[in-house]
């Protein structure tokens, strides 16, 4: 071999190996959705976007990580399945055996424990530390405050009527929970166990998202269209951001950039996914995902996002560079929430 074909080698080995570090640079991930119609767990490998779906219980919703990712948290719910306008003296009993806070192990990969959360619960959110939960009790128009350590409900907390979307705030004193049926935040405070305030906020919020310096708050309000803006420390809606005619975009879920710039909010029946510049309040663009896109997640970097389309029983990969979906990958029937854990 000459010293020139050698040369050409090395190069080429250099070469190779930078590549293969910067194709690996990127962190691995994967995707979990709740499948709420077939009451299974799906799992989304992020690179090859393969899939694995596993058993959970009945009508998994809500869905979120512990703080180290090896744990993932599960509202399931033994209520039956009732939409909007559906004469619930005509459905089956619910089953309160089936109701609690599901456990599912990631290395173990199956549900390890279920907690007793109160009636119903439908979505939750976890303190930064891992310690609490606060669980929504649909059903009972109540907020559940639990050790999750010892499994124990310390305090519950009246609120409105069908709550759903709760949030810590960032600084963990408080968590915010809307109320679908009378239209309104109910502020609680962790420490002494009580609602210190009510916000009217719309028809049918069901999702919150703080700034990270907790100043300000964003609430969909899926009936009237629209997404409101909550000033935290005045403990008011002060400013609503249309994305078009009430009945026909449905705000669903609201999720900020990583970076705090950017609000995305899915659109249900709207099938779109709305971008809003937080500086300035204003939307800057709209595009289609899927069908019914309900719950979403970014990938670690925030290049890419997912969001949950019940009807299709699929999850979309969307670039956002692009503003395109790359990709539809087949999961359970009805999916719900989505969430992204790194490996």
């Amino acid at each position: 071999m000459t010293n020139s074909m050698r040369f050409r080698c090395a190069v080429l080995s250099l070469y190779f190996a930078i590549a293969i570090r910067v194709a690996s640079a990127g962190q691995p991930f994967q995707v979990y959705v709740t499948n709420e119609s077939s009451g299974e767990l799906s799992i989304i490998d992020s690179a090859s976007l393969q899939t694995k779906t596993l058993p959970l219980g009945k009508r998994p919703r809500g869905i979120h990580a512990s703080p180290d990712g090896n744990t993932i948290y599960v509202a399931l719910s033994g209520s039956p399945i009732a939409g909007p306008g559906v004469d619930e003296s005509k459905l089956p009993p619910p089953d309160r055996s089936a109701d609690g806070i599901g456990v599912f192990d990631v290395k173990q990969q199956k549900i390890v424990r279920v907690i007793p959360s109160g009636i119903d619960p439908e979505n939750f959110d976890v303190s930064k530390d891992g310690k609490l939960m606060v669980v929504s009790n649909e059903d009972d128009s109540r907020a559940t405050l639990l050790d999750i350590a010892s499994g124990k409900i310390i305090h519950t907390f009246p609120v409105g009527e069908e709550p759903e979307g709760v949030k810590f705030t960032p600084d963990g004193k408080f968590a915010y929970v809307t109320s679908e049926d009378t239209g309104t935040i109910a502020v609680l405070d962790i420490a002494t166990g009580k609602v210190v305030s009510t916000i009217k906020v719309g028809r049918r919020p069901r999702s919150v998202a703080f700034l990270p310096d907790g100043s300000r708050a964003y609430v969909n309000a899926e009936n009237d269209g629209s997404v409101v803006v909550i000033n935290v420390h005045k403990r008011e809606a002060t400013e609503t951001i249309s994305l078009g005619p009430p009945g026909v975009m449905k705000p669903m879920a609201v999720l900020l950039s990583h970076d705090a710039k950017t609000l995305y909010v899915s659109t249900g029946r709207g099938h779109k996914l709305f971008v809003i510049d937080t500086a300035a309040n204003r939307v800057t663009s709209s595009f289609e995902v899927g069908e019914r896109p309900w719950g979403i997640a970014l990938s670690p970097d925030g290049k890419t996002l997912y969001t949950a389309n019940g009807p299709s029983n699929d999850v979309s990969v969307v670039d956002l560079a692009t503003q395109k979906v790359t990709a539809k990958v087949k999961v359970g029937r009805g999916p719900w929430g989505v969430i992204v854990v790194p490996q």
